[in-house]
C-alpha cells in the first residue's frame, strides 16, 4: 500500500518508541529521493542502507549525514560472472565505487554494546563453485581497508532456487566455506563474521 513520507516518518517513530535499535531500510534504493526527504531531520537511533552494493555514487552522496550504517553485498569480482549470472557485467566496479563511498560517510566502524552504531559492513555470498570469484572479492577488500575500518560477513547460506540456471543446483560444500574462510583468514580480514553452512 502506499505510504506518504509523513507516515513513513510516524512509522519510524513508532518503532523506535517500541525498542528498535535502528532503523534498517532494505533494498532501498528506487525509494532514495522519498527516504532522503523523510530523513531530513536526524532520528534517535542509527538508519541502515541494506543494499545489494548496485549504488550510484551520486545517489548515496544524497544520503550523506542521514545514514549511519552501510550495509551493502559485495556479490561478485567476477565481471563474467556478474554478467552471466544478474545480467550486470558493470557490478563489480560500480560496487566497488559505492563501498568506497559509503566509508567514506562513515569512516571506520564504531561498536558500542555490541551494536553497530556506525560503518560499513560488506556481506559476500560465496557460490557453488565460484571460489575464485570469492577470493578476489576478499582480495579486494584486504586490499583497500585496514583492520578496524570496515567489517566483512562471509555468508554461506546460498540455496539453490528451482528453474535457476547458471549455477549448480546445491549448496556449497564443506570444503568451499572451508576453502573460502581459510583465504579469509589469510588476507588478515578479522573484523566480521562467518556464517555457518546450517544457515542455508
Amino acid at each position: 500500500r502506499a505510504v506518504s513520507p509523513d507516515r513513513l516518518r510516524e512509522i519510524f517513530q513508532d518503532l523506535i518508541a517500541r525498542g528498535a535499535h535502528n532503523i534498517n531500510l532494505v533494498t532501498p534504493t528506487h525509494f532514495t529521493p522519498v527516504i532522503r526527504r523523510v530523513l531530513e531531520r536526524p532520528l534517535p537511533v542509527p538508519v541502515v542502507w541494506n543494499s545489494g552494493g548496485y549504488d550510484r555514487v551520486e545517489a548515496l552522496r544524497s544520503l550523506e549525514g542521514r545514514v549511519q550504517v552501510y550495509l551493502p553485498d559485495l556479490k561478485y569480482a567476477d565481471a563474467a560472472l556478474a554478467g552471466r549470472l544478474s545480467a550486470a557485467p558493470d557490478y563489480p566496479e560500480t560496487a566497488r565505487a559505492a563501498i568506497l563511498e559509503m566509508y567514506r560517510q562513515t569512516g571506520p566502524y564504531v561498536l558500542e554494546g555490541g551494536l553497530l552504531k556506525r560503518g560499513v559492513l560488506i556481506r559476500h555470498l560465496i557460490l557453488p563453485g565460484q571460489l575464485e570469484n570469492t577470493r578476489r572479492v576478499l582480495d579486494w577488500v584486504s586490499s583497500t581497508f585496514r583492520p578496524g575500518e570496515v567489517l566483512f560477513s562471509l555468508m554461506a547460506q546460498y540455496t539453490p532456487q528451482p528453474g535457476t540456471a547458471g549455477l549448480p543446483d546445491r549448496g556449497i560444500t564443506a570444503g568451499e566455506r572451508r576453502g573460502a574462510v581459510r583465504y579469509m583468514e589469510a588476507c588478515g580480514i578479522v573484523d566480521g563474521y562467518v556464517q555457518e553452512r546450517a544457515a542455508a
